[in-house]
């Protein structure tokens, strides 16, 4: 029996019986993890409301068998809060659609219970503090979210230099299964010429060149936009279930 301390960031919660819940949680040394909280939709709760999509919370864990991960869920038996990133989310429609966007790409890319993920912790951390201060355009922020995300999982686009060949840029060809933009030579069947604007944008989001990316038109964001979405569904070979809401709330 043993006691595990760590920083997460809740990214689900499913209701358990009458009164307990499981309750996903992204942690910054001991990656996802699933554990039941006991009585915390009782109104005497004394941490149910920490345990909320988009806290910020430290939680003890209590493992029977001396792992987080194996037979049986653990107990989540303490929580602390850290920051509530939701009070500045759920009330307005385009952010609470890109954070849950956000929860739902961060499980999906930590799909093993238990496997450290700190750089996947660190961003969601970061992009749902930018979220919730409202300085950037919900959907924007999202997408650098989305494309550094596939970044630190080993699936970098490349805004320039071709993904295939190495020809330097700018390349005028994107195509989201040769790894991003590609030169005439090494251009195959549905690969698309995005605007130069559109490249730049993307570029900047990747790099977090924020200058840039507030000056944009809305009409090479929306663009930028679909390829984001296009690129990430490839490589997640399926798509987000969030992200069709946040299309409709931004009109795409």
């Amino acid at each position: 029996m043993t006691l595990f301390r760590d920083d997460g960031l809740v990214l689900r919660t499913q209701k358990l019986g009458e009164a307990d819940r499981i309750v996903t949680v992204l942690t910054r040394r001991h990656g996802r993890v699933r554990a039941v909280a006991r009585g915390v939709r009782r109104t005497k709760s004394k941490f149910g409301a920490r345990l909320e999509p988009f806290s910020h919370v430290d939680v003890q864990f209590f493992a029977r068998g001396g792992e987080l991960v194996g037979r049986g869920l653990p107990l989540c038996t303490q929580v602390e809060s850290i920051a509530a990133y939701g009070s500045g989310i759920v009330d307005d429609y385009a952010r609470y659609t890109a954070g849950t966007a956000m929860l739902e790409t961060a499980e999906r890319f930590t799909d093993h219970e238990g496997e450290p993920a700190v750089q996947q912790y660190l961003l969601l951390v970061g992009a749902l503090r930018t979220l919730a201060s409202a300085e950037h355009d919900a959907r924007l922020v999202l997408d650098a979210f989305l494309l550094r995300s596939l970044a630190v999982n080993g699936y970098a686009p490349s805004f320039e230099a071709c993904a295939q060949c190495g020809m330097p840029g700018p390349n005028r060809f994107f195509s989201v299964a040769s790894g991003g933009v590609v030169c005439g030579e090494c251009r195959v069947p549905g690969s698309v010429v995005p605007s130069p604007e559109s490249m730049e944008l993307l570029g900047a989001l990747l790099t977090g060149d924020w200058r840039i990316v507030d000056s944009c038109e809305e009409r090479h964001a929306r663009e930028g936009s679909g390829l984001v979405a296009a690129y990430l569904q490839w490589h997640l070979e399926r798509g987000l279930r969030s992200l069709r809401f946040v299309e409709k709330s931004a009109g795409l």
